[in-house]
């Protein structure tokens, strides 16, 4: 079983690498991809409880990038941790990370929120900073009564702490991931709403960058829709990818491991590395 779209907490997930691997263990996965938000810290320490659990980790990265001002995932799987390009752009991520949280935080401030970027920050802890954390923060804090309600009323979009953020095109991330020896699959397409036609754009331009695959199946998705994306990465001539896109336990739609089959005429991603 093949599970190549989890996250820890080092980025937005709750578990620790080590944890994460023991959880997909004991649910049946065999090869794990650890695809963290713009960050690879977490990969050393899931690779060496890999090698205690007898199962396979691969090195990977979920990058947060724009098409045609779409925010758009690109997971790089496979990928070469330590490589220049790779490290320098986690840097750059990082960066864009730090500023946008810094913006939110004081348009919250502004709104008679004090103290949403330190809060936000203690909760990160060395993970990367995302917009999760302020939202734990207000849900701590008594502002909003769960982490939804935090994006209803506070931090989703034209909300008083909406910041855009300034992410690389997709082509930019696919050629990091190929740059460090990695495969460039488009995360979870169905979760950005396009009409067909628009995604098929996006497809016909991640694939013209060097994209090789896209999630066919991602957590737990209707079969009508397994079979839609079947077919558009056929007819785009590239490999087909799946994932639970766990963040955290006992949420049976993000599951580890948990997720159907690809269908027979995919051809899959590991493939691409035996």
């Amino acid at each position: 079983m093949h599970d190549l779209h989890t996250h820890s907490l080092c980025s937005d997930g709750i578990l620790r690498p080590q944890a994460l691997v023991s959880r997909a263990k004991t649910q049946g996965v065999t090869v794990l991809a650890l695809t963290d938000h713009d960050t690879v810290v977490g990969i050393d320490e899931a690779q060496a409880a890999a090698a205690e659990e007898g199962i396979r980790v691969l090195p990977g990265i979920e990058f947060s990038c724009l098409w045609n001002g779409v925010g758009i995932h690109i997971v790089g799987l496979n990928i070469d941790p330590a490589h220049p390009q790779m490290q320098a752009a986690v840097a750059r991520q990082g960066e864009s990370r730090e500023t946008r949280a810094r913006q939110i935080g004081e348009k919250l401030a502004k709104a008679g929120i004090p103290g949403a970027l330190e809060g936000a920050k203690k909760k990160a802890g060395d993970a990367v900073i995302g917009r999760p954390h302020f939202a734990q923060f207000l849900v701590e804090t008594g502002r909003v009564s769960s982490m939804n309600a935090a994006f209803k009323k506070y931090l989703g979009a034209g909300k008083v702490g909406d910041v855009k953020q300034v992410w690389p095109p997709v082509a930019e991330a696919v050629s990091w991931i190929l740059a460090a020896g990695g495969v460039a699959v488009i995360a979870h397409p169905d979760k950005y709403k396009m009409t067909r036609t628009k995604l098929g754009r996006l497809i016909s331009d991640f694939a013209e960058a060097g994209g090789q695959a896209i999630e066919v199946v991602s957590g737990h998705q209707q079969p009508d829709l397994t079979r839609d994306l079947a077919r558009i990465a056929n007819q785009h001539g590239l490999y087909a990818s799946c994932g639970s896109d766990f963040h955290v336990p006992d949420q049976s739609w993000q599951e580890l491991g948990s997720f159907s089959a690809l269908p027979d005429d995919c051809r899959p991603v590991w493939e691409l590395w035996g």
